[in-house]
């Protein structure tokens, strides 16, 4: 994890204040949504667990989630509650536009680390590699046309997953 935080940190930080930013390829999760999270909020409630919704905000919700992981761990409702919770949260992608990673609570992040598994992956070590060679910045838009695809084709690949599970 430090590795990959470092790689995007040091490509994604301005060099000065009149430098634009390099383009490059995040792993990027956003805060989960307010509705979701009222509705887990409802549904353990029902199991006898608080989840109080109204003063969550920032990292706090991952520190509210994992405090309700922890009182489920092992009991009979734990299965439906921690996939509910999962759901709750926004899925990763891949983009540009380094929003961080909320999940991580990391300001920036990216898949440098090996194995080099998925496209993107190799993306960012050819962006990496060009930018340590002192070249400018490529593209933005070809580069987050190729994340979006890459981000579809990950949820495709773990959807036909659950569905050969199934």
């Amino acid at each position: 994890l430090l590795a990959n935080r470092k790689v995007a940190e040091f490509v994604g930080r301005k060099r000065s204040s009149n430098a634009p930013t390099r383009t490059f390829v995040y792993r990027i999760h956003d805060k989960p949504d307010q509705e979701k999270l009222m509705r887990l909020g409802r549904f353990v409630t029902k199991f006898g667990y608080t989840f109080n919704t109204n003063q969550l905000t920032g990292h706090n919700v991952a520190k509210r989630i994992n405090k309700l992981m922890g009182e489920i761990k092992g009991k009979s409702e734990e299965n439906v509650v921690s996939i509910l919770a999962v759901r709750t949260m926004q899925k990763a992608y891949y983009s540009t536009q380094n929003i961080g990673h909320y999940g991580l609570a990391f300001p920036y992040y990216s898949h440098f680390t090996s194995p080099i598994r998925r496209y993107p992956d190799m993306m960012l070590h050819r962006l990496l590699a060009h930018y340590l060679e002192g070249g400018n910045s490529v593209d933005n838009e070809v580069v987050e046309e190729l994340c979006e695809h890459s981000s579809d084709m990950e949820a495709r690949a773990a959807e036909a997953e659950r569905a050969s599970g199934k």
